[in-house]
C-alpha cells in the first residue's frame, strides 16, 4: 500500500520531556516521520518511546510532561499551534487511540454499549436511538455476535478479546482519518491476535485510514504493516519497508540494535539454548 501524495500527518523533530527533581527524562529524542494511508508500524523494547510518541500527537502528556517539535502536521495543519479547544475536538474525532488494556480504558459503571454510544453523540450530536443503532452496527463490524446483548454488558463481563473489540468499535465509531493502535494484541491469544488484526486492516483498507501499529511483535509487524520505524531511548534508529525487517537479504542494511532485537527473539523448531544479549552502543543516543 503506497503512501498518498499528502501525508495525513507529519511530525517532525519531536521531543518529549519529563522534567523531574532529578533531572530531564527524554522520552522521545526527535522523532521525525509521515503517514499516509497506511500502516506504520512502530517496535521497541519497553521504554523506547512508542507510546509516548502517540500520546503526544493526541496531547495525552501529562504533567511534568512537555512536548517539543519543530512541527507536527495534521492535514495540513499544524497541532502544535492550534488552539487547546480545536486540537481537543480532534481527539477522538479525527485522531483516535487504542489503548493497551481495555479493563483499564473501558468505565466500569456504564455498559459497554452505553460508551461506545457516548461517544458517537459527543462527536457527531446524535441523538439516542441513532446512537444506539449507530452501535449495534459498529459492534457487528467488528465481528461481535449478539450486539444487542452484548451493549448491555459492563467491562467486567467480556472477555479480554471481546473488550479489545469493544474498544476498537469506541475508537472507530466517529470515524477518524488516523488510528494509532497501542499494544492491541499484546494480551490475546493467537487465534484473537488474528481476529483483531483482520478487523484492523479490513476497517483501514475500507475507510483509506491511517494507522500507526505500535508493537514489541517484529514478525507480526512484518506480516501486517506496511513501513516500520525502529525505536531505541526514544530515538528512530531507522525506517524501512516491512518486507525487509527479517528479509535475509537486507539484513546487511539493518541498524546493529534492529539486528540485536531480531537476534533475542527465540524460533520455533530452532532451540539456541541460551539468547543473545542486546549490545547497546552510546553513540546510537548521540
Amino acid at each position: 500500500m503506497s503512501q498518498a501524495v499528502t501525508p495525513l500527518l507529519e511530525v517532525d523533530n519531536l521531543k518529549v520531556n519529563f522534567h523531574t527533581p532529578t533531572g530531564i527524562v527524554r522520552a522521545v529524542r526527535g522523532l521525525s516521520f509521515s503517514l499516509g494511508r497506511e500502516r506504520l508500524g512502530i517496535v521497541g523494547e519497553s521504554g523506547s518511546g512508542k507510546s509516548m510518541t502517540g500520546r503526544a500527537i493526541l496531547d495525552l502528556i501529562p504533567y511534568p510532561g512537555e512536548v517539543l517539535a519543530d512541527r507536527m502536521l495534521f492535514r495540513g495543519e499544524d497541532l502544535l499551534t492550534m488552539p487547546k479547544a480545536t486540537r481537543r475536538k480532534l481527539r477522538g474525532r479525527r485522531i483516535s487511540m487504542v489503548m493497551q488494556d481495555p479493563k483499564f480504558s473501558l468505565n466500569p459503571v456504564m455498559t459497554v454499549g452505553d460508551q461506545i454510544a457516548e461517544a458517537y453523540r459527543v462527536h457527531h450530536k446524535a441523538n439516542a436511538r441513532e446512537a444506539r443503532e449507530r452501535t449495534l452496527t459498529m459492534l457487528e463490524a467488528v465481528q461481535i455476535r449478539e450486539p444487542e446483548r452484548v451493549y448491555a454488558l459492563y467491562p467486567h463481563e467480556v472477555s479480554g478479546g471481546m473488550g479489545q473489540r469493544v474498544m476498537i468499535a469506541m475508537m472507530l465509531i466517529a470515524e477518524p482519518d488516523i488510528l494509532i493502535a497501542d499494544e492491541p494484541t499484546s494480551a490475546l491469544d493467537v487465534t484473537v491476535q488474528l481476529q483483531v488484526l483482520k478487523i484492523l486492516d479490513d476497517l483501514v483498507t475500507s475507510r483509506s485510514m491511517g494507522l500507526i501499529f505500535i508493537s514489541h511483535d517484529l514478525h507480526l509487524v512484518q506480516s501486517f504493516c506496511d513501513r516500520v520505524i525502529v525505536m531505541y531511548g526514544g530515538k528512530a534508529m531507522e525506517t524501512m519497508p516491512a518486507s525487509e525487517l527479517a528479509d535475509p537479504s537486507a539484513m546487511a542494511r539493518r541498524h546493529p540494535y534492529t539486528l540485536g532485537l531480531l537476534g533475542c527473539l527465540p524460533e520455533l523448531g530452532k532451540p539456541k539454548g541460551k539468547l543473545s544479549t542486546l549490545t547497546r552502543d552510546p553513540e546510537w543516543l548521540a
